[in-house]
Protein backbone atom coordinates (compact mmCIF):
# COMPACT_ATOMS: atom_id res chain seq x y z
CA UNK A 1 0.00 0.00 0.00
CA UNK A 2 2.80 2.34 0.48
CA UNK A 3 4.09 1.87 -2.64
CA UNK A 4 1.68 2.45 -4.37
CA UNK A 5 1.04 5.39 -2.28
CA UNK A 6 4.51 6.84 -3.24
CA UNK A 7 4.03 5.80 -6.87
CA UNK A 8 0.97 7.96 -7.16
CA UNK A 9 2.50 11.00 -5.27
CA UNK A 10 5.53 10.76 -7.77
CA UNK A 11 3.45 11.06 -10.57
CA UNK A 12 1.94 14.37 -9.36
CA UNK A 13 5.49 15.85 -9.42
CA UNK A 14 4.83 18.23 -12.48
CA UNK A 15 2.62 19.93 -10.54
CA UNK A 16 4.31 19.87 -7.22
CA UNK A 17 4.53 23.10 -4.92
CA UNK A 18 7.10 23.87 -2.73
CA UNK A 19 7.75 25.53 0.69
CA UNK A 20 10.85 26.48 2.68
CA UNK A 21 10.43 26.52 6.38
CA UNK A 22 12.72 28.33 9.41
CA UNK A 23 12.74 27.70 12.88
CA UNK A 24 14.39 29.26 15.44
CA UNK A 25 14.59 30.74 19.29
CA UNK A 26 15.57 28.92 22.30
CA UNK A 27 16.00 25.76 23.84
CA UNK A 28 15.98 24.51 27.51
CA UNK A 29 17.25 21.40 29.27
CA UNK A 30 14.71 19.50 31.38
CA UNK A 31 16.28 16.58 32.53
CA UNK A 32 19.18 15.04 30.59
CA UNK A 33 21.02 11.83 32.51
CA UNK A 34 23.41 9.77 31.04
CA UNK A 35 25.70 6.97 32.32
CA UNK A 36 28.16 5.82 29.89
CA UNK A 37 28.92 3.24 29.69
CA UNK A 38 25.32 1.69 30.70
CA UNK A 39 26.17 -1.14 32.88
CA UNK A 40 29.00 0.65 34.43
CA UNK A 41 29.06 4.17 34.36
CA UNK A 42 28.18 6.64 37.00
CA UNK A 43 24.69 8.15 36.39
CA UNK A 44 25.43 12.16 36.58
CA UNK A 45 22.78 14.53 35.12
CA UNK A 46 23.91 17.47 33.15
CA UNK A 47 20.88 19.73 33.85
CA UNK A 48 21.11 19.34 37.60
CA UNK A 49 24.73 17.49 38.67
CA UNK A 50 26.00 20.19 35.72
CA UNK A 51 24.10 23.75 35.63
CA UNK A 52 22.79 23.59 31.95
CA UNK A 53 23.01 26.89 29.35
CA UNK A 54 20.02 27.72 27.40
CA UNK A 55 20.77 27.61 23.66
CA UNK A 56 19.53 29.22 20.25
CA UNK A 57 18.74 26.92 17.98
CA UNK A 58 17.76 26.76 13.62
CA UNK A 59 15.64 24.43 11.88
CA UNK A 60 14.88 24.05 8.45
CA UNK A 61 12.89 22.17 6.30
CA UNK A 62 12.16 21.96 2.79
CA UNK A 63 8.68 20.28 1.66
CA UNK A 64 7.44 19.64 -1.43
CA UNK A 65 3.93 18.85 -2.32
CA UNK A 66 2.65 16.22 -5.02
CA UNK A 67 -0.80 17.15 -5.34
CA UNK A 68 -3.29 17.75 -2.20
CA UNK A 69 -2.52 14.61 -0.12
CA UNK A 70 1.01 13.58 -0.36
CA UNK A 71 3.67 15.55 0.70
CA UNK A 72 8.05 14.86 1.04
CA UNK A 73 10.13 16.87 3.52
CA UNK A 74 13.67 17.27 4.48
CA UNK A 75 14.89 18.24 8.09
CA UNK A 76 18.47 20.01 9.17
CA UNK A 77 17.77 20.53 13.14
CA UNK A 78 21.59 20.87 14.67
CA UNK A 79 21.30 21.05 18.52
CA UNK A 80 23.90 21.38 21.46
CA UNK A 81 23.78 21.85 24.92
CA UNK A 82 27.07 23.19 27.16
CA UNK A 83 26.78 22.26 30.81
CA UNK A 84 29.09 23.14 33.64
CA UNK A 85 29.78 22.71 36.84
CA UNK A 86 31.45 20.21 39.65
CA UNK A 87 30.61 16.98 41.23
CA UNK A 88 30.90 15.80 44.91
CA UNK A 89 31.74 12.23 43.87
CA UNK A 90 34.02 11.02 40.98
CA UNK A 91 32.40 10.45 38.07
CA UNK A 92 33.01 7.14 35.61
CA UNK A 93 31.92 8.00 31.90
CA UNK A 94 33.15 6.67 28.87
CA UNK A 95 35.72 4.21 30.51
CA UNK A 96 37.55 7.71 32.39
CA UNK A 97 37.14 8.64 35.73
CA UNK A 98 36.84 12.24 36.57
CA UNK A 99 37.94 13.45 40.09
CA UNK A 100 34.97 14.57 42.95
CA UNK A 101 34.90 18.36 43.20
CA UNK A 102 36.96 19.60 40.07
CA UNK A 103 35.21 22.04 37.65
CA UNK A 104 33.47 19.76 34.85
CA UNK A 105 32.76 20.86 31.12
CA UNK A 106 30.08 18.87 29.20
CA UNK A 107 29.06 19.50 25.65
CA UNK A 108 25.70 17.42 24.07
CA UNK A 109 25.31 17.93 20.45
CA UNK A 110 22.00 16.22 19.04
CA UNK A 111 21.99 16.98 15.18
CA UNK A 112 19.04 15.58 13.32
CA UNK A 113 18.31 14.75 9.59
CA UNK A 114 15.13 13.39 8.37
CA UNK A 115 13.05 12.38 5.32
CA UNK A 116 9.62 12.80 5.86
CA UNK A 117 6.16 11.36 3.68
CA UNK A 118 3.29 11.94 4.97
CA UNK A 119 -0.44 10.93 3.70
CA UNK A 120 -3.05 14.27 4.40
CA UNK A 121 -5.68 11.63 5.22
CA UNK A 122 -8.25 14.60 6.13
CA UNK A 123 -8.58 17.05 3.93
CA UNK A 124 -11.12 20.50 4.83
CA UNK A 125 -11.28 23.91 3.92
CA UNK A 126 -10.72 24.64 7.72
CA UNK A 127 -9.01 21.65 8.62
CA UNK A 128 -6.42 18.96 8.10
CA UNK A 129 -4.91 15.95 9.47
CA UNK A 130 -1.72 13.88 7.84
CA UNK A 131 0.05 10.61 8.74
CA UNK A 132 3.18 9.54 7.44
CA UNK A 133 6.76 8.08 7.90
CA UNK A 134 10.01 9.71 8.88
CA UNK A 135 13.38 8.31 8.66
CA UNK A 136 15.65 9.93 11.31
CA UNK A 137 19.71 10.03 11.17
CA UNK A 138 21.09 11.06 14.75
CA UNK A 139 24.22 12.53 14.90
CA UNK A 140 25.08 12.78 18.64
CA UNK A 141 27.42 13.09 20.87
CA UNK A 142 28.42 13.99 24.90
CA UNK A 143 31.28 14.68 26.11
CA UNK A 144 33.26 15.65 29.61
CA UNK A 145 36.31 17.55 29.96
CA UNK A 146 37.66 18.47 33.08
CA UNK A 147 41.16 20.75 31.67
CA UNK A 148 43.38 18.27 31.64
CA UNK A 149 40.97 15.05 30.91
CA UNK A 150 38.46 14.69 28.34
CA UNK A 151 36.28 11.55 26.85
CA UNK A 152 33.49 11.69 24.31
CA UNK A 153 31.02 9.73 23.20
CA UNK A 154 29.56 9.79 19.80
CA UNK A 155 27.00 7.79 17.92
CA UNK A 156 25.48 8.03 14.63
CA UNK A 157 22.79 5.79 13.61
CA UNK A 158 19.03 5.32 12.17
CA UNK A 159 15.68 5.75 13.95
CA UNK A 160 12.26 5.10 12.05
CA UNK A 161 9.41 7.39 13.70
CA UNK A 162 5.60 7.86 13.10
CA UNK A 163 5.31 10.94 11.59
CA UNK A 164 1.64 13.25 12.36
CA UNK A 165 -0.18 16.61 12.09
CA UNK A 166 -3.47 18.40 12.86
CA UNK A 167 -3.96 21.85 11.35
CA UNK A 168 -7.08 23.58 12.64
CA UNK A 169 -7.45 27.09 10.76
CA UNK A 170 -10.41 28.38 13.06
CA UNK A 171 -10.10 31.89 11.89
CA UNK A 172 -10.01 33.09 8.37
CA UNK A 173 -6.05 34.02 8.69
CA UNK A 174 -5.39 32.46 12.35
CA UNK A 175 -5.19 28.43 12.75
CA UNK A 176 -3.64 25.99 15.50
CA UNK A 177 -1.21 23.27 14.19
CA UNK A 178 -0.01 19.89 16.29
CA UNK A 179 2.53 18.37 14.56
CA UNK A 180 5.70 15.91 15.41
CA UNK A 181 7.17 12.66 14.97
CA UNK A 182 7.50 10.02 17.65
CA UNK A 183 7.82 6.28 18.82
CA UNK A 184 8.63 3.61 20.95
CA UNK A 185 10.32 0.72 21.63
CA UNK A 186 12.01 -1.66 24.20
CA UNK A 187 15.78 -0.39 22.92
CA UNK A 188 14.37 3.68 23.69
CA UNK A 189 11.75 6.33 22.60
CA UNK A 190 11.73 9.38 20.70
CA UNK A 191 9.48 12.16 20.35
CA UNK A 192 9.47 15.63 18.98
CA UNK A 193 6.22 17.41 19.08
CA UNK A 194 5.16 21.11 18.38
CA UNK A 195 1.72 23.02 19.47
CA UNK A 196 1.67 26.31 17.49
CA UNK A 197 -0.41 29.30 16.76
CA UNK A 198 0.09 30.73 13.47
CA UNK A 199 -1.18 33.39 11.29
CA UNK A 200 -1.32 34.06 7.34
CA UNK A 201 -0.08 37.67 6.93
CA UNK A 202 -0.79 36.25 2.99
CA UNK A 203 -1.64 33.64 0.79
CA UNK A 204 2.09 32.34 0.38
CA UNK A 205 3.45 33.32 3.83
CA UNK A 206 3.06 31.26 7.36
CA UNK A 207 4.04 33.03 10.56
CA UNK A 208 3.91 31.20 13.93
CA UNK A 209 4.64 30.98 17.36
CA UNK A 210 4.76 27.65 19.43
CA UNK A 211 6.08 25.50 22.03
CA UNK A 212 8.19 22.50 21.12
CA UNK A 213 9.41 19.11 23.12
CA UNK A 214 11.77 16.82 22.29
CA UNK A 215 12.17 13.74 24.59
CA UNK A 216 13.70 10.86 24.45
CA UNK A 217 16.83 8.31 25.24
CA UNK A 218 18.01 4.49 25.05
CA UNK A 219 18.91 2.03 27.82
CA UNK A 220 20.96 -0.31 26.98
CA UNK A 221 24.77 -1.85 27.83
CA UNK A 222 26.56 0.40 25.76
CA UNK A 223 24.76 3.94 26.88
CA UNK A 224 22.11 5.41 29.51
CA UNK A 225 20.78 8.74 28.05
CA UNK A 226 17.60 10.15 28.24
CA UNK A 227 16.62 13.57 27.66
CA UNK A 228 13.49 16.32 27.84
CA UNK A 229 14.40 19.43 25.73
CA UNK A 230 11.97 22.57 26.11
CA UNK A 231 12.05 24.86 22.94
CA UNK A 232 10.25 28.33 22.77
CA UNK A 233 9.93 28.78 19.33
CA UNK A 234 9.18 30.86 16.38
CA UNK A 235 8.48 30.01 12.81
CA UNK A 236 8.05 31.10 9.04
CA UNK A 237 6.82 29.12 6.10
CA UNK A 238 7.45 30.68 2.48
CA UNK A 239 5.25 28.64 -0.74
CA UNK A 240 5.91 28.64 -3.65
Amino acid sequence: MLASLLLGAAAETVNADWSIDIESGLAYSGYNDVRIPGNTGTDISLSEDLEAESTEFVRLRLSIDLGDRHQLSFLVAPLTFVSSGTVDRDVEFNDVRFGANIPLNSLYRFDSYRVTYQYTWLHKDRMKAGIGFTGKVRDAAISIDNGSVSSEKANTGFVPLINFTFDWRFASKLGLILEGDALAAPQGRAEDVLLAIYVHPSSRVRLRLGYRVLEGGADNDEVYTFALLHYLSAGATWSF
